[in-house]
């Protein structure tokens, strides 16, 4: 077979910003597995990226034939399989999104290129990451497939702690490694896992769908009031809903995180509280980077979009639908701006731009806690998400 790489279509990349900012579209986690790894696990093969060029150090390609797919796209047995029998001058379409096709040089691959070929149809289910809020919108669908893959001819280690009030055992399932200590978990609505080497400490309440990945930690009191993914290294407390963190973040503190999503190295000062619903329970509109302005969501809940290494400080109030880039840091009275761009520092009363030496400074430690390097890859990427966000930091006017 040949090599697969996951794709960045040009039209949905955009739409995920900011958190394709700083990775690949396949890079994302939704459900218990970023998407890349959903692919690893259905195909049993090594996966490449065909993304920005200043993502391609940290997520590389093979030079080699490959069969090119669309990074936006959680996998399913039976898009697989017709994928795997596609010819090469064959290409795979759902309507006008690109689904696969062969390619000789994947260096050179464009969608335009694959229309030449013969164009074939796919009519079973696709489900397609295509905006910031369809990562929490789709998933508590995803924590069920991902489930299923993941705990396939496996055996639970159990819950061996005569504390801890179980509802729905057979759709439990817990790593080696994990610790649970008098806490309640309720799988009747859905399936929780709980991960290698993390911990769910006293008078924890879970409600599935839920997710808890390796080595992260609900803490004492929490609940989670499920269609939620905690990622790995990540440390989650107050009440969360409907929320997906992608890793190495932390909301440890008491607060409300609704219909939200977090990158990495972020973190949610005590008392941080996200609003998910306007007084007038309106549609929610969020800032849509194509389109420099805000774009109607469709939805009626949703919360806080965070890219990686942003930070709030202790009380800080996020209304509906707020947009946050990379490596901005909000704190202060009031509520801040719906839309915060990237290196901003400040809040209702104002921003300034928070300098890339300062940042840097935060980076390094914070990263070094998890025994993570701030390395040249992390720093060129960091740089250009800098350099290319400059616009957005105009203090002297409206955003």
């Amino acid at each position: 077979m040949d090599n697969l790489i996951l794709f960045d279509d040009p039209a949905i990349r955009g739409s995920l910003l900011p958190f394709t900012f700083t990775r690949p579209v396949a890079a994302i986690r939704v459900g218990i597995m970023t998407i890349s790894e959903k692919w690893e696990k259905i195909t049993n093969s090594t996966i490449g990226y065909f993304t920005q060029d200043y993502l391609a150090s940290k997520y590389p390609h093979d030079s080699q034939p490959s069969i090119m797919v669309n990074g936006s796209l959680c996998p399913n047995q039976e898009l697989w399989d017709t994928i795997s029998r596609l010819e090469p001058s064959q290409a795979l379409w759902a309507g006008n999104l690109l689904i696969a096709t062969h390619c000789e040089s994947p260096a050179s691959f464009t969608i335009e290129w694959a229309k030449s070929k013969e164009s074939l149809s796919f009519s079973g289910e696709v489900r397609s990451i295509q905006k910031i809020w369809n990562i929490f919108e789709f998933n508590s669908s995803e924590i069920k497939a991902d489930f299923s893959r993941i705990t396939s001819g496996r055996t639970s280690i159990g819950i061996e702690d005569k504390h801890t009030v179980i509802y729905g055992e057979d759709q439990i399932f817990v790593e080696p490694g994990a610790k649970i200590k008098a806490a309640v978990l309720n799988a009747e609505n859905g399936p929780i896992y709980i991960g290698r080497n993390s911990e769910i400490q006293e008078g924890a309440l879970i409600r599935g769908p839920f997710a808890l990945c390796e080595g992260s930690t609900v803490n004492m009191g929490a609940k989670m009031r499920g269609d939620t993914t905690i990622g790995p290294h990540s440390k989650v407390g107050g009440e969360v809903s409907n929320s997906v963190i992608f890793g190495y973040s932390n909301k440890g503190h008491d607060g409300f995180m609704g219909n939200s999503v977090l990158g990495e190295w972020c973190n949610l000062g005590a008392d941080t509280n996200t609003s998910n619903l306007k007084n007038n329970y309106a549609d929610v509109k969020v800032w849509d980077y194509t389109k420099g302005g805000f774009s109607n969501t469709g939805l009626q809940f949703c919360g806080l979009m965070m890219g990686d290494h942003s930070k709030s400080g202790i009380n800080t109030m996020f209304n509906t639908g707020t947009v946050i880039g990379v490596g901005a840091n909000v704190f202060g009275d009031g509520y801040p701006r719906n839309f915060v761009p990237s290196f901003s520092w400040g809040g209702a009363a104002g921003f300034s731009t928070f300098q890339l030496r300062k940042f840097e400074e935060v980076a390094i430690a914070v990263m070094g806690r998890r025994n993570k390097e701030y390395n040249n890859i992390e720093k060129d990427i960091i740089q250009r998400v800098f350099e290319l966000t400059k616009h957005y930091r105009i203090w002297d006017k409206s955003i």
